[in-house]
């Protein structure tokens, strides 16, 4: 079952305008604090944002679609939450593999409950910092936005090397994956 679940969750950059319950987001911020941590150290804090005020103001901060750049929510289609994942410099000054750890969990955790979630790096954190009045002592890692979706990207077996998403004539975004066999091999790596 979570198998299934991992393969059949898709990144989502398009929102039905439906708030997400305050439970579903307690859920996935300790779904993420309960995820394993190096050395246990616990360094990530989170910040959740479901205030109307504020979700405009976040959504300016956040670049949506590498390849696509066109493509990202409107106004009509914004994320109705975020959670911003933080690194707290008084604990650790290196996050390792925590903060993507606790998005992967947040995503599943929100995907479980029927939401959609895109995991966003390509952040503007000063104007970030300055919106949520992050203190310093906080470094900004990444911000996961979350919603109701309102599109369904699909898989698609990889061709060619291409790895770029795209939309179809039908506004489907369609995003490959490499084959199994190019990614993986058993018991040593030759060739």
């Amino acid at each position: 079952m979570i198998y299934e679940k991992i393969v059949s969750r898709r990144t989502v950059r398009k929102y039905l305008q439906k708030e997400v319950p305050e439970e579903i987001l307690k859920k996935c911020v300790d779904a993420a604090r309960l995820s394993p941590s190096a050395m246990n150290l616990q360094p990530l804090k989170y910040i959740i944002v479901n205030d109307e005020k504020l979700l405009k103001p976040v959504f300016s901060t956040l670049r949506w679609a590498g390849y696509l750049p066109e493509y990202q929510p409107s106004e009509d289609e914004m994320p109705r939450a975020y959670i911003v994942i933080l690194l707290d410099k008084n604990i650790s000054e290196h996050s390792g593999h925590d903060a993507g750890i606790a998005a992967m969990s947040i995503s599943m955790v929100a995907y479980d409950e029927g939401l959609g979630s895109c995991i966003l790096g390509s952040v503007d954190r000063e104007k970030l910092r300055k919106i949520l009045k992050i203190p310093e002592n906080l470094r900004i890692i990444l911000v996961i936005s979350l919603g109701y979706p309102a599109e369904q990207p699909v898989v698609e077996e990889m061709r060619d090397g291409d790895i770029k998403y795209w939309l179809d004539e039908n506004g489907v975004l369609h995003v490959p994956k490499r084959k199994f066999k190019d990614i993986a091999k058993w018991n040593i790596c030759e060739g």
